[in-house]
């Protein structure tokens, strides 16, 4: 596996040791460039699958113009873009309005550097991998706060807001459906995540996989929670005003998205770069993150936009309650299976087992009962068809507006 340190002693190799400091800064300019470049185009390729695949969910043809198959429509996309001028509108702040797109971009790029490929990854063994992860996909709410403002268009501003507060909402039972996670491990680091799951944690943690693609998926705002946007209501959202390369560079962030969500659940959930049956792992994690990006498709394509109170209902009412049922079933189980009196847990397979049967029935019952929750609680929402007021009088939805 071509790594950090696989560059880094290739380097050395060829200067002196008391030019160390300057391979050590080659060797992460080269990887970094490798990364990028990997990213980009792995991206572009995804963009030709998406609308392929959504052709073929919708009986359509998708792009097949351009190359075998339309596979360079991407590059065609670009093209144009490139050409498409750069417009600003005069009343925008021009710093703001220009720094947004690449801000939004950043994490999705810095996210990869320190997934772990590997069992003796660089960067992935870094021991506060987890915060790292939330800390700086949180810069997303900046990015997409200062799209929306320094625009100075009120369709913007408003889908900006919007994806403020979608985006806080859903970054609380995230976190902390990641404790399940972390108590499992008894570490932080993705690479300790990764080597403490002899059993999936998907399978011992249905419930904190099912919050946190949930959650997820709603960070990315694509549909079912693609509200940010909403065209039919706001224009497209916080990129309204944006033209040109600037947009693209904007549609680069969102169309990532997908990748860096599957990537962290194969990472956190399945196993991430483990091998099994003799073949090697980076194998295995390219297999398990092509399978998140296509349920995540998949999800996308069937499903409709759901209302803006919707979307915060389920956060609060739905997700963080799932999240903190799961957390504390995960701890109250590791107290009773735990064979180590050290800070790492040391769970026997068997146990696991009865771990994993426990959970699916907690998650099952969890699930039910939260959704019966939910639609009682929407029976007396006054945007429904019918709402019986305290003096018993029935109103109907016309009547409450």
């Amino acid at each position: 596996m071509i790594d950090f340190n696989t560059i880094n002693d290739l380097i050395n190799g060829f200067i002196s040791e008391d030019l160390a400091w300057l391979g050590y800064a080659v060797s992460g300019f080269i990887y970094a460039f490798m990364i990028i470049n990997l990213v980009v185009m792995t991206t572009a390729l995804y963009i030709w699958f998406e609308r392929r695949a959504m052709a073929r969910f919708q009986s359509r043809l998708g792009p097949n113009r351009w190359g075998p198959f339309g596979l360079l429509q991407p590059i065609a996309d670009v093209l144009k873009l490139l050409a498409k001028e750069d417009v600003i509108p005069a009343v925008a702040d021009k710093k703001l309005f220009t720094l947004a797109p690449i801000i939004l971009l950043f994490p999705a790029l810095i996210v990869f550097s320190v997934i772990p490929l590997s069992k003796d990854s660089f960067l992935g063994g870094l021991n506060v991998g987890v915060l790292f992860i939330l800390g700086v996909t949180g810069i997303n709410t900046i990015a997409i706060l200062m799209a929306g403002w320094s625009s100075r268009n009120k369709y913007a501003l408003l889908g900006a807001m919007r994806g403020v507060a979608m985006l806080i909402s859903y970054e609380v039972p995230m976190v902390i459906t990641l404790l399940g996670a972390v108590l499992m491990a008894g570490s932080i680091s993705l690479s300790g995540i990764v080597e403490s799951q002899s059993v999936w944690f998907i399978i011992t943690q249905p419930l904190g996989f099912l919050v946190f693609i949930i959650a997820a998926s709603a960070e990315m705002s694509r549909a079912p929670f693609d509200m940010i946007e909403s065209e039919s209501e706001l224009g497209s959202g916080y990129h309204t005003e944006y033209s040109g390369i600037k947009f693209g560079i904007l549609q680069l962030a969102e169309f990532m998205a997908p990748i860096v969500t599957a990537v962290l659940v194969t990472v956190l959930f399945l196993g991430g770069a483990k091998s099994h049956f003799g073949i090697p792992g980076q194998f295995w994690f390219v297999f398990k993150v092509f399978s998140v990006v296509f349920a995540l498709l998949w999800v996308r394509v069937t499903l409709p936009r759901l209302r803006v109170d919707q979307i915060m209902a389920f956060a609060w009412k739905g997700l963080l309650p799932m999240a903190i049922i799961n957390t504390l079933v995960i701890a109250i189980e590791i107290y009773l299976f735990n064979d180590s009196v050290g800070a790492v847990p040391s769970i026997k397979t068997q146990y696991l087992l009865i771990m994993a049967v426990i959970n699916w029935v907690i998650a099952g019952l969890t699930v039910y009962l939260i959704s019966r929750l939910m639609i009682k609680s929407n029976d007396r929402d006054p945007l429904s068809e019918e709402y019986e007021d305290t003096t018993g009088t029935v109103l109907n939805k016309e009547s409450v507006v």
